[in-house]
């Protein structure tokens, strides 16, 4: 099993239902995340975030491309936390 690609910084995105925030720390978190919990309102950005998440645990792509993609696809779906909206002690 290859490792999990961890990120420099999570990325903060808000699922299932307002307040319901999740903290992504890895690619392969990302990757899992982009596949099965998120919002039906996917674009261009989520495949091609998909895409780069799985390229980057094969090791084609860095772990940065991975985090800047996701943030791409969470952004196109509304549903990125930005860091200033963080409430403390909130994250599953």
């Amino acid at each position: 099993m290859t490792d999990s690609k961890p990120f420099e910084k999570p990325v903060v995105v808000e699922l299932g239902h307002v307040g319901k925030y999740r903290q992504i720390s890895s690619t392969r978190e990302a990757a899992e995340c982009l596949m099965t919990v998120w919002p039906l309102n996917r674009g261009q950005r989520h495949r091609d975030a998909l895409d780069t998440c799985l390229k980057a645990l094969e090791g084609y792509r860095s772990t940065a491309d991975a985090r800047r993609a996701l943030i791409e696809a969470a952004e196109e779906s509304e549903v990125l936390v930005p860091e200033d909206r963080l409430p403390d002690g909130k994250l599953h």
